[in-house]
């Protein structure tokens, strides 16, 4: 009997579980609609669109663009710029330029060097050129890839390290020339035709001047317009019209004017007094000035106890000049920032990039230059930026 009972109950066990498990799945909601994936387009530039190039220092043959909307603080999208890669942004703000370099077994390998351009509202890789083998693995700087005035030609800086530009022809996206500049560093181009200069190690510009098919037609040496030796300058220029700015690890600003049959130089002037001299404050960083080109206003980033090799220090504060009159106008705090830059549209806003934290304040362009917000954590060694 007691055997009958258990061979009862065991029968009876799964029509017991049976009932609740009927009723859960009577009682399960109906499937999720499928997701649809698509690529959200983004909302036109409005002059605070941030492009900023990220070295990746730690594992550099993943460089990266990120996306910002630098007015919000929002993060758009990211673009792949591979090994050292060369970033620029059309003048029209149309596309995105990368210059940059894969190798067939990721470091090492067959060396291809390409020409990518990407489009600035989907980020969507749109065409690839490929240039010789030869272009500067470097961070990036606004002197190292840029194009021709009217947006023709894209002039990319060789390294091997002799020293040349490679001329990419955009309209029919395919390398045309290669122009030798031996002793020369940077592309300084012209608004009028396709020419452009490269700062020479003697102080020199070395000016080149191409024809329509983008070769190369004539090549003039200036007069000295510094002393490397003594007062060596960043290659890195604020410009205005025709108008190149650069400042020297001294603090001195020279003026250089890309017009006419030759370029022009106007005498250098100080940015510091007695006082600054006497506590060595010296500008320093990587993206070390930026201009606010409607107010008329140069911010430099600057250190004191400034020395021999410490033209790469962060800076300690921001200054403003007036370039009218040659005057300081702020000193503004800074967060130990690198790289500056200054936007051009209705919010113009003044962002300062903290190398080593990735970190980008952003200050309105007005009276006392008040914080408006702090972006966290751009990127891993993020170095350069642009605005569009």
């Amino acid at each position: 009997m007691e055997k009958f009972k258990k061979r009862l109950v065991l029968l009876m066990l799964p029509a017991c579980l049976a009932a609740p498990l009927a009723a859960a799945q009577g009682d399960r909601p109906a499937p999720l609609p499928e997701e649809e994936m698509r690529v959200e387009r983004a909302a036109p530039a409005n002059g605070n669109r941030l492009y900023v190039s990220d070295f990746a220092f730690h594992h550099m043959v993943d460089g990266r663009m990120h996306v910002l909307d630098g007015e919000a603080g929002r993060y758009l999208g990211m673009i792949n710029t591979s090994f050292g890669g060369l970033t620029t942004v059309a003048p029209d703000g149309k596309a995105i330029y990368v210059a940059t370099t894969y190798y067939s077994r990721l470091y090492r390998g067959q060396r291809a060097d390409v020409v990518e351009i990407h489009d600035p509202e989907t980020l969507a890789l749109k065409a690839e050129i490929d240039i010789p083998p030869r272009r500067a693995q470097s961070a990036t700087y606004r002197s190292l890839l840029t194009t021709s005035a009217d947006g023709r030609f894209l002039y990319v800086q060789n390294a091997t390290p002799a020293t040349s530009v490679s001329i990419v022809d955009l309209a029919q996206r395919k390398f045309v020339a290669e122009v030798q500049t031996p002793g020369c560093w940077s592309i300084q181009t012209w608004a009028q035709g396709h020419r452009f200069s490269a700062i020479c190690g003697d102080g020199t510009l070395l000016t080149v001047s191409l024809d329509d098919q983008g070769q190369p037609t004539t090549r003039e040496r200036s007069a000295a317009f510094f002393d490397p030796d003594k007062d060596p300058i960043y290659i890195h220029p604020e410009v205005i019209g025709d108008d190149r700015y650069f400042v020297s690890y001294n603090g001195n600003l020279y003026k250089v004017t890309l017009n006419g049959d030759k370029p022009a130089f106007t005498p250098a002037w100080s940015l510091l007094d007695v006082k600054d001299r006497k506590e060595a404050w010296r500008p320093g960083g990587m993206q070390v000035m930026a201009l606010h080109r409607k107010s008329g206003t140069l911010f430099v980033n600057m250190h004191d106890k400034g020395a021999e090799g410490s033209h790469k220090f962060p800076s300690k504060e921001i200054w403003a000049f007036d370039l009218a009159s040659g005057k300081r106008t702020a000193r503004i705090p800074s967060n130990q920032a690198s790289s500056i830059l200054a936007s051009q549209g209705e919010t113009p806003l003044l962002y300062a990039l903290n190398v080593g934290k990735g970190e980008i304040e952003v200050r309105d362009i007005a009276k006392g230059y008040p914080l408006r917000r702090t972006i966290p954590r751009v990127g891993d060694t993020a170095v350069f930026m642009e605005v569009n």
